[in-house]
Protein backbone atom coordinates (compact mmCIF):
# COMPACT_ATOMS: atom_id res chain seq x y z
CA UNK A 1 0.00 0.00 0.00
CA UNK A 2 1.21 3.84 -0.82
CA UNK A 3 -0.08 6.52 1.03
CA UNK A 4 0.90 10.10 -0.82
CA UNK A 5 -0.08 13.41 1.15
CA UNK A 6 0.72 17.24 -0.44
CA UNK A 7 0.09 20.07 1.30
CA UNK A 8 -2.48 18.72 4.17
CA UNK A 9 -4.14 20.96 6.58
CA UNK A 10 -6.48 21.00 9.17
CA UNK A 11 -7.48 24.16 11.17
CA UNK A 12 -10.35 23.25 13.35
CA UNK A 13 -13.26 26.11 13.95
CA UNK A 14 -11.50 27.37 17.28
CA UNK A 15 -8.40 27.98 14.75
CA UNK A 16 -6.43 25.31 15.82
CA UNK A 17 -3.80 24.96 13.04
CA UNK A 18 -3.89 21.20 14.05
CA UNK A 19 -1.72 19.92 10.40
CA UNK A 20 0.38 22.64 8.73
CA UNK A 21 1.80 21.93 5.07
CA UNK A 22 2.12 17.86 5.55
CA UNK A 23 4.07 16.32 2.96
CA UNK A 24 4.53 12.70 3.07
CA UNK A 25 5.66 9.64 1.13
CA UNK A 26 4.38 6.48 2.90
CA UNK A 27 5.42 3.04 1.02
CA UNK A 28 4.61 -0.48 2.06
CA UNK A 29 5.94 -1.66 5.58
CA UNK A 30 5.47 -0.27 8.98
CA UNK A 31 5.41 3.80 9.40
CA UNK A 32 5.11 4.99 12.82
CA UNK A 33 3.91 8.68 13.58
CA UNK A 34 5.53 9.87 16.87
CA UNK A 35 5.55 13.49 18.54
CA UNK A 36 4.02 15.21 21.87
CA UNK A 37 0.36 15.46 22.39
CA UNK A 38 -1.09 18.27 20.47
CA UNK A 39 1.27 17.55 17.21
CA UNK A 40 -1.36 16.40 15.18
CA UNK A 41 -1.08 12.69 15.03
CA UNK A 42 -4.85 11.90 15.57
CA UNK A 43 -6.13 14.29 13.44
CA UNK A 44 -3.80 13.03 10.61
CA UNK A 45 -5.12 9.33 11.45
CA UNK A 46 -8.80 10.40 11.64
CA UNK A 47 -8.05 12.09 7.91
CA UNK A 48 -6.73 9.29 6.60
CA UNK A 49 -9.51 6.50 7.69
CA UNK A 50 -12.09 9.03 6.15
CA UNK A 51 -13.24 9.93 9.82
CA UNK A 52 -12.58 13.59 9.26
CA UNK A 53 -12.53 16.08 6.21
CA UNK A 54 -8.92 17.98 5.73
CA UNK A 55 -8.86 22.00 5.52
CA UNK A 56 -6.41 21.70 2.44
CA UNK A 57 -4.08 19.40 0.49
CA UNK A 58 -4.25 16.40 -1.58
CA UNK A 59 -4.31 12.50 -0.35
CA UNK A 60 -4.33 9.06 -2.12
CA UNK A 61 -4.43 6.03 -0.81
CA UNK A 62 -3.09 3.41 -3.42
CA UNK A 63 -3.63 5.98 -6.59
CA UNK A 64 -6.98 6.87 -4.96
CA UNK A 65 -8.40 10.09 -4.34
CA UNK A 66 -8.85 10.62 -0.41
CA UNK A 67 -11.69 13.52 -1.65
CA UNK A 68 -13.33 11.72 -4.41
CA UNK A 69 -12.89 7.92 -3.70
CA UNK A 70 -13.60 7.68 -0.12
CA UNK A 71 -15.73 4.07 -0.36
CA UNK A 72 -13.09 2.67 -2.35
CA UNK A 73 -10.09 3.22 0.10
CA UNK A 74 -12.73 2.49 3.51
CA UNK A 75 -12.80 -0.95 1.70
CA UNK A 76 -9.15 -1.39 1.99
CA UNK A 77 -8.31 -0.07 5.19
CA UNK A 78 -8.19 -0.99 9.15
CA UNK A 79 -8.20 1.09 11.94
CA UNK A 80 -7.74 -0.11 15.58
CA UNK A 81 -8.58 3.28 17.97
CA UNK A 82 -7.23 3.26 21.42
CA UNK A 83 -9.80 3.11 23.01
CA UNK A 84 -12.60 0.33 21.60
CA UNK A 85 -14.71 -0.33 24.88
CA UNK A 86 -17.23 0.39 22.24
CA UNK A 87 -17.34 -3.29 21.38
CA UNK A 88 -17.87 -4.57 24.69
CA UNK A 89 -21.81 -3.20 24.32
CA UNK A 90 -22.53 -5.31 21.20
CA UNK A 91 -24.28 -8.61 21.10
CA UNK A 92 -22.47 -11.50 19.11
CA UNK A 93 -25.13 -10.81 16.54
CA UNK A 94 -24.53 -7.05 16.04
CA UNK A 95 -20.37 -7.80 16.29
CA UNK A 96 -20.99 -10.16 13.34
CA UNK A 97 -23.10 -8.09 11.25
CA UNK A 98 -20.66 -5.35 12.25
CA UNK A 99 -17.47 -7.02 10.67
CA UNK A 100 -19.87 -8.25 7.59
CA UNK A 101 -20.28 -4.57 6.65
CA UNK A 102 -17.20 -3.84 7.23
CA UNK A 103 -16.00 -6.48 4.73
CA UNK A 104 -17.99 -5.27 1.90
CA UNK A 105 -21.69 -7.12 2.44
CA UNK A 106 -24.08 -4.58 1.83
CA UNK A 107 -26.79 -7.27 0.97
CA UNK A 108 -28.53 -8.02 4.12
CA UNK A 109 -29.68 -11.12 3.11
CA UNK A 110 -26.55 -12.74 2.10
CA UNK A 111 -24.92 -10.88 5.44
CA UNK A 112 -28.09 -12.70 7.83
CA UNK A 113 -26.95 -15.72 6.03
CA UNK A 114 -23.34 -15.60 7.01
CA UNK A 115 -23.92 -14.54 9.90
CA UNK A 116 -26.01 -17.29 11.07
CA UNK A 117 -23.60 -19.46 10.11
CA UNK A 118 -20.31 -18.50 12.08
CA UNK A 119 -23.23 -18.42 15.12
CA UNK A 120 -23.35 -22.11 14.23
CA UNK A 121 -27.79 -22.27 13.00
CA UNK A 122 -28.69 -24.28 9.74
CA UNK A 123 -27.72 -23.37 6.67
CA UNK A 124 -30.80 -24.62 5.19
CA UNK A 125 -34.14 -25.39 7.59
CA UNK A 126 -34.69 -28.62 8.83
CA UNK A 127 -37.38 -30.50 7.52
CA UNK A 128 -39.83 -32.78 8.48
CA UNK A 129 -40.61 -36.23 7.77
CA UNK A 130 -43.70 -35.43 6.13
CA UNK A 131 -42.22 -33.00 4.44
CA UNK A 132 -39.59 -35.15 3.07
CA UNK A 133 -42.13 -37.77 2.11
CA UNK A 134 -43.83 -34.65 0.13
CA UNK A 135 -40.92 -33.93 -1.46
CA UNK A 136 -39.92 -37.52 -2.24
CA UNK A 137 -43.40 -38.70 -3.39
CA UNK A 138 -43.00 -35.68 -6.29
CA UNK A 139 -39.68 -36.60 -7.23
CA UNK A 140 -37.23 -34.14 -5.15
CA UNK A 141 -34.10 -34.80 -3.68
CA UNK A 142 -34.25 -33.60 0.06
CA UNK A 143 -30.28 -32.31 1.22
CA UNK A 144 -30.35 -30.46 4.17
CA UNK A 145 -27.00 -28.80 5.11
CA UNK A 146 -25.93 -27.65 8.54
CA UNK A 147 -23.99 -25.06 9.56
CA UNK A 148 -21.10 -27.76 10.58
CA UNK A 149 -21.40 -29.03 7.10
CA UNK A 150 -20.97 -25.53 5.49
CA UNK A 151 -17.92 -25.14 7.59
CA UNK A 152 -16.09 -28.09 6.28
CA UNK A 153 -16.93 -27.08 2.51
CA UNK A 154 -15.73 -23.40 3.48
CA UNK A 155 -12.75 -25.18 5.09
CA UNK A 156 -11.98 -27.39 1.56
CA UNK A 157 -12.55 -24.42 -0.80
CA UNK A 158 -10.19 -22.27 1.55
CA UNK A 159 -7.19 -24.95 1.06
CA UNK A 160 -7.71 -24.51 -2.50
CA UNK A 161 -7.69 -20.99 -2.71
CA UNK A 162 -4.16 -21.42 -0.49
CA UNK A 163 -2.61 -24.27 -2.84
CA UNK A 164 -3.50 -21.77 -6.05
CA UNK A 165 -1.98 -19.02 -4.06
CA UNK A 166 1.14 -21.09 -2.68
CA UNK A 167 1.61 -22.23 -6.04
CA UNK A 168 2.59 -18.67 -7.80
CA UNK A 169 4.49 -17.61 -5.18
CA UNK A 170 8.20 -18.35 -6.25
CA UNK A 171 9.57 -17.67 -2.57
CA UNK A 172 6.88 -20.80 -1.17
CA UNK A 173 9.58 -23.71 -1.40
CA UNK A 174 9.55 -26.13 2.26
CA UNK A 175 11.79 -28.35 2.83
CA UNK A 176 8.70 -30.73 4.42
CA UNK A 177 7.25 -33.11 2.25
CA UNK A 178 4.13 -32.77 3.43
CA UNK A 179 4.02 -28.68 3.09
CA UNK A 180 4.77 -28.71 -1.03
CA UNK A 181 1.78 -28.05 -3.36
CA UNK A 182 1.98 -30.87 -4.84
CA UNK A 183 1.29 -33.08 -1.32
CA UNK A 184 -1.01 -30.53 -0.93
CA UNK A 185 -3.20 -30.78 -3.23
CA UNK A 186 -2.98 -34.66 -2.66
CA UNK A 187 -4.30 -34.01 0.94
CA UNK A 188 -7.11 -31.75 -0.92
CA UNK A 189 -8.43 -34.06 -3.49
CA UNK A 190 -8.30 -36.57 0.06
CA UNK A 191 -10.60 -33.74 1.96
CA UNK A 192 -13.10 -33.37 -1.13
CA UNK A 193 -13.81 -37.04 -1.61
CA UNK A 194 -14.47 -37.76 1.74
CA UNK A 195 -16.74 -34.82 2.18
CA UNK A 196 -18.76 -36.20 -1.13
CA UNK A 197 -18.72 -39.41 0.45
CA UNK A 198 -19.96 -37.86 3.76
CA UNK A 199 -22.87 -35.82 2.40
CA UNK A 200 -23.78 -38.92 -0.29
CA UNK A 201 -24.17 -41.14 3.05
CA UNK A 202 -26.20 -38.33 5.09
CA UNK A 203 -28.09 -38.37 2.15
CA UNK A 204 -28.90 -41.80 2.35
CA UNK A 205 -29.90 -41.46 5.99
CA UNK A 206 -32.67 -39.06 5.62
CA UNK A 207 -34.11 -40.81 2.97
CA UNK A 208 -34.36 -44.19 5.38
CA UNK A 209 -35.40 -42.33 8.11
CA UNK A 210 -37.91 -40.95 6.09
CA UNK A 211 -38.99 -43.75 4.63
CA UNK A 212 -39.19 -45.16 8.89
CA UNK A 213 -41.31 -42.87 9.93
CA UNK A 214 -43.97 -43.16 7.07
CA UNK A 215 -44.04 -46.90 7.84
CA UNK A 216 -44.80 -46.10 11.85
CA UNK A 217 -46.50 -42.85 11.66
CA UNK A 218 -48.24 -42.79 8.54
CA UNK A 219 -52.44 -42.09 9.61
CA UNK A 220 -54.79 -45.01 9.49
CA UNK A 221 -52.06 -47.83 7.66
CA UNK A 222 -49.14 -46.87 9.82
CA UNK A 223 -47.78 -49.50 12.78
CA UNK A 224 -49.06 -46.99 15.40
CA UNK A 225 -52.26 -46.46 14.04
CA UNK A 226 -52.96 -50.26 12.87
CA UNK A 227 -51.65 -51.13 16.42
CA UNK A 228 -53.96 -49.03 18.02
CA UNK A 229 -56.79 -50.07 15.89
CA UNK A 230 -55.94 -54.00 17.02
CA UNK A 231 -56.27 -53.05 20.35
CA UNK A 232 -59.81 -51.34 20.32
CA UNK A 233 -60.68 -54.61 17.96
CA UNK A 234 -59.81 -57.12 20.86
CA UNK A 235 -61.06 -54.77 23.63
CA UNK A 236 -64.77 -54.46 21.54
CA UNK A 237 -64.45 -58.08 20.83
CA UNK A 238 -63.16 -59.45 24.51
CA UNK A 239 -64.26 -56.33 27.07
CA UNK A 240 -62.22 -54.06 28.83
CA UNK A 241 -61.92 -56.39 32.05
CA UNK A 242 -60.82 -59.70 29.68
CA UNK A 243 -57.75 -61.50 29.76
CA UNK A 244 -57.26 -61.08 26.46
CA UNK A 245 -57.54 -57.31 26.53
CA UNK A 246 -55.29 -57.23 29.92
CA UNK A 247 -52.45 -59.26 28.59
CA UNK A 248 -52.01 -56.28 25.29
CA UNK A 249 -53.90 -53.50 27.63
CA UNK A 250 -50.01 -52.74 28.86
CA UNK A 251 -48.63 -51.91 25.30
CA UNK A 252 -48.42 -48.38 24.97
CA UNK A 253 -48.19 -47.25 21.24
CA UNK A 254 -47.80 -43.51 21.19
CA UNK A 255 -47.19 -41.17 18.52
CA UNK A 256 -43.69 -39.24 18.53
CA UNK A 257 -43.19 -36.13 16.60
CA UNK A 258 -42.32 -36.57 12.95
CA UNK A 259 -39.71 -34.20 12.91
CA UNK A 260 -37.69 -36.34 15.38
CA UNK A 261 -35.23 -38.83 13.56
Amino acid sequence: MKISIEGLNKVYPNGNHALKDVNLQINNGMFGLLGPNGAGKSSLMRILVTLMEPSSGIIKVNGYDLSRDREAIRSMLGYLPQDFRFFSHLKTYEFLDYAARLAGMKDSKPRKQAVDKLQGRRATPRLTAVEKATLAAAGETTTEISSSQMGFINRIDFLDKLIQLLFVMPEYSPNEEDLKPVNLINYYNLLKSSNSQALATENQLDIARTSRNETLYKPEVGMIDTAKAAKMYVKSLFGARSAQYKQISGLAFRDIKVGIS
